[in-house]
């Protein structure tokens, strides 16, 4: 059925464009392409607005929450702020023990990468390299 349909449709398209009289413009088909890439540039530009104000919308939302728990609960205020001072504290820790003991850490990383590449060659063979 879908066949017959097409075939007809072919066969009027084809009179039609033998019928038409008037000549098509030399850039007709320029024009055609850059309309679509237009309305293809419209509708990314149109997504992409959508999404900045989904995310502006977000980050108001996310304060005023912070806000409203702030006020509302003045201890998880007090919680957060000793959290990230220990955390701060922990992280200078810890850069303190990397800066003195970074050579140890650089042999143990030679060595790790040196196992997971031997392991990498037996388990997956010459079709890896």
């Amino acid at each position: 059925m879908l066949v017959i349909k097409k075939d007809k449709f072919d066969v009027m398209l084809s009179g039609a464009l033998q019928e038409h009289s008037e000549p098509v413009p030399t850039d007709f088909t320029d024009r055609i392409s850059r309309q679509i890439r237009e309305a293809e540039e419209r509708k990314i530009l149109a997504r992409i607005v959508m999404e900045e104000r989904l995310a502006l919308t977000g980050c108001i939302a996310v304060g005023i929450m912070a806000i409203i728990t702030v006020v509302v609960f003045p201890g998880i205020a007090v919680g957060f702020r000793e959290l990230v001072e220990t955390s701060v504290y922990k992280a200078t820790q810890a850069i303190e023990t990397v800066r003195y003991g970074w050579h140890l850490y650089v042999v143990f990383a030679g060595v790790f990468g040196f196992a997971v590449y031997s392991l990498m060659d037996l388990l997956v063979g010459d079709s890896w390299q």
